[in-house]
């Protein structure tokens, strides 16, 4: 039974990302793998349920990544950007898993959305650490700084173009130099 779980989350994560939560439906998540819909429940007891499965393997994805980028800085925004840069190209990537990370959102599925926000919260929590190990001038508020940079990494994934002539990481590092230097007055 478990031989096919593999198949049925990437199916799963495909499915997802192209059409949404909402949109896709059983059939077109089993019917691939040769799977009839009513298999689906010997995985998972809901389309939600897979929905969680789908998501945590895609933070775990992201997350392997940013821990292994930021493990070999030792200054603090050296490890920001590192981090930016790895969080930003498993974004782009474009493979199902981040593409679900990404665009499906806890509202989606509420049943699942208070596990989808703790799985959300749990790779956030990254930056938190990143930011709070920041030397930033007095009043500027972390949870903002955090924010606004997570945010504009994340919402990349509408207005990226390849051909754009920036990859991934030049905008990550941009970014973060935009906020170091704006910070220092330079």
């Amino acid at each position: 039974m478990n031989s096919r779980l593999p198949q049925l989350l990437d199916r799963a994560a495909a499915v997802f990302a192209e059409h949404g939560f909402t949109g896709a439906s059983v059939r077109e998540i089993v019917a691939p793998i040769g799977m009839l819909p009513g298999s689906l429940y010997s995985h998972f007891p809901t389309k939600e349920r897979l929905l969680v499965a789908v998501y945590r393997e895609g933070v775990e994805r992201i997350s392997k990544v940013v821990d292994k980028a930021i493990e070999k800085e030792s200054d603090p925004w050296a490890r920001l950007e590192a981090a930016c840069v790895a969080h930003l190209t498993s974004l782009l990537d474009k493979t199902s898993y981040s593409q679900v990370v990404i665009r499906v959102r806890p509202s989606d599925a509420p049943s699942a959305a208070e596990e989808l926000i703790a799985l959300r919260n749990e790779y956030e929590s990254r930056f938190n650490l990143l930011v709070d190990a920041l030397e930033l001038p007095r009043g500027v508020d972390r949870r903002d700084f955090r924010l606004l940079l997570v945010g504009a990494l994340n919402w990349s994934q509408t207005w990226y173009r390849p051909s754009g002539g920036r990859r991934p990481a030049e905008i990550a590092r941009r970014f973060v130099r935009i906020l170091k230097t704006g910070l220092a007055g330079k």
